[in-house]
């Protein structure tokens, strides 16, 4: 893609991970173009290569749909994760130097310096703490030098992100010590601990399952 069909489909990708649209809400590339500066072929083919990472999906002679609400789908998200994040987490361990230590500090002082929650709407996720908390993850895994299962983490990331902030609007700020999380798996990598790390991560992204669950979410979309 030419440069500005990137940098379009990296504000499509923001304006969905920040929940601007709701599950299942029809896109219009037209408007959208109109909004982006650019035209609506281009807002296509972004939104072609968004239902490649999942984030989007096609119906046939209707257009492009934020992706539906589906927690069962969510529970398979997150298996899969956890099962990919395993092998990539054990290989990192056994593959990173010195200087991926440094930068997986350095990428978690920022993400520990960033508020969760949006200063001027406190009921969303901050999207400067999105990415921080992306790019903790990914480095996290970076070390295992598998480039295809690092875009399989980072489009898994990217699906079960959506629904954190779906359900942010839900949910208490202060219900979950999600630093603490952080601190503790930062900590597994640093030592060298990789059945620890693997236990962590699966803790982590089992709680934001049930945090979404307990949202309601579910019963609200299906009501609507």
């Amino acid at each position: 893609m030419a440069s500005t069909g990137y940098r379009v489909v990296g504000q499509i990708r923001e304006q969905i991970l920040r929940g601007e649209w709701g599950p299942g809400v029809r896109l219009q590339p037209v408007a959208m173009a109109a909004v982006l500066g650019t035209s609506s072929t281009v807002v296509r083919e972004a939104l072609a290569r968004l239902a490649g990472d999942g984030l989007v999906t096609t119906k046939p002679n209707r257009g492009f749909f934020v992706r539906d609400l589906n927690l069962q789908e969510l529970s398979d998200l997150t298996e899969l994760r956890c099962v990919t994040e395993e092998l990539a987490a054990r290989l990192a361990l056994s593959r990173g130097d010195v200087a991926w230590e440094s930068e997986l500090i350095a990428v978690h002082h920022r993400l520990a310096r960033i508020p969760r929650r949006s200063a001027e709407d406190p009921g969303h996720v901050d999207a400067a703490w999105q990415k921080a908390h992306k790019a903790f993850h990914l480095k996290l895994l970076e070390a295992c030098a598998c480039q295809p299962m690092l875009k399989l983490a980072s489009d898994l990331s990217d699906s079960t992100e959506l629904y954190r902030c779906w359900a942010a609007p839900h949910v208490e700020p202060g219900s979950r010590d999600v630093e603490g999380e952080h601190r503790a798996i930062l900590n597994a990598a640093l030592g060298r601990h990789a059945d620890e790390l693997v236990r962590l991560l699966r803790e982590h992204y089992e709680t934001t399952v049930r945090v979404v669950l307990d949202s309601g979410i579910a019963e609200e979309s299906a009501g609507s």
